[in-house]
């Protein structure tokens, strides 16, 4: 028979491990609270303070959600796709299947604060993908280690509506239909083919490792070419494509956008930049990337 107090450790605890009950809490993360450590208490004391606050701060979270709402519907503003036309719309029902691959195997070329960022940027495309009307067909390689890692942090990740493999994608995809984005490739897409999966390197590096992408490619034996960007638009400096920015161009295009509309709606509006058929254009080399740093 179960003593009181056993029955106090077993009662349904929260994330933080308190208890969902109006009784006094005698354990937290199955310590006794007079025992816990300055470190734990100190936690402690932060879940006690925000399970009193917490029921009173969602109910204003959703008051002003609601209140959004009447004011976008009274000025016919657009708030993107309600929850429930995110769950139907999924890759397996997009009309869209072009695939676009971001190849996590240069985790040990990162510091871990360009790691940091390179999982930011493809946070931001799995965002921009769900909220698509017509989501590319998504795929992350090499996920594993590091990267893997940083996902970890996200709970429920692995029930995100994204192809996750722990093989480099040249052993998941068909050679032939494989071409990786990379700015020192010679060639040059100017549209998308439902039949091939483009790759972004899936780096952070500061041009420290400039060409990785290219050389990896070269290496392969897999077809290469780079964005765009120079056949529609001269730009004073060198400039280089964020992961994300790569990927928006890629689903402008497939929503049927040309690449100079697609370009043009991406590139930070701090960065300078003339169409090449303006007429004070005068003959400068350019010196553009679309690379992934």
């Amino acid at each position: 028979m179960k003593t009181e107090k056993d029955k106090q450790e077993i009662l349904p605890t929260t994330n933080e491990g308190t208890q969902n009950s109006d009784k006094p809490i005698e354990y937290f993360n199955g310590v006794e609270i007079s025992k816990l450590s300055k470190k734990q208490k100190k936690k402690y004391l932060r879940t006690v303070k925000w399970n009193a606050i917490k029921k009173e701060k969602r109910a204003k979270e959703r008051l002003k959600l609601k209140e959004k709402r009447i004011h976008a519907k009274i000025h016919n503003i657009d708030l993107g796709p309600s929850r429930k036309q995110l769950k139907r719309v999924k890759m397996a029902n997009s009309p869209c299947k072009i695939s676009v691959c971001i190849d996590l195997s240069f985790d040990d070329l990162m510091i871990d604060k360009d790691m940091a960022k390179t999982i930011k940027q493809v946070l931001r495309v799995y965002t921009m993908n769900r909220r698509a009307k017509s989501p590319l067909q998504l795929h992350l390689s090499s996920f594993n280690g590091r990267s893997e890692k940083e996902f970890a942090r996200h709970h429920g990740f692995e029930h995100w509506d994204i192809n996750f493999h722990i093989e480099d994608y040249i052993n998941i995809f068909p050679k032939e239909k494989i071409l990786y984005l990379t700015s020192e490739s010679d060639n040059t897409i100017m549209s998308l083919d439902e039949d091939k999966v483009y790759i972004i390197g899936g780096l952070v590096d500061h041009n420290s490792q400039k060409g990785i992408c290219y050389n990896k490619a070269i290496e392969q034996g897999i077809a290469h070419a780079k964005l765009p960007i120079e056949e529609f638009f001269w730009m004073k400096h060198r400039k280089v494509l964020t992961i994300n920015h790569v990927y928006e161009i890629l689903l402008y295009v497939s929503e049927g956008c040309s690449f100079k509309e697609a370009i043009d709606k991406v590139l930070p509006k701090r960065i300078e930049k003339i169409p090449t058929d303006a007429k004070d254009i005068e003959n400068h080399d350019i010196n553009v990337e679309s690379d992934n740093s």
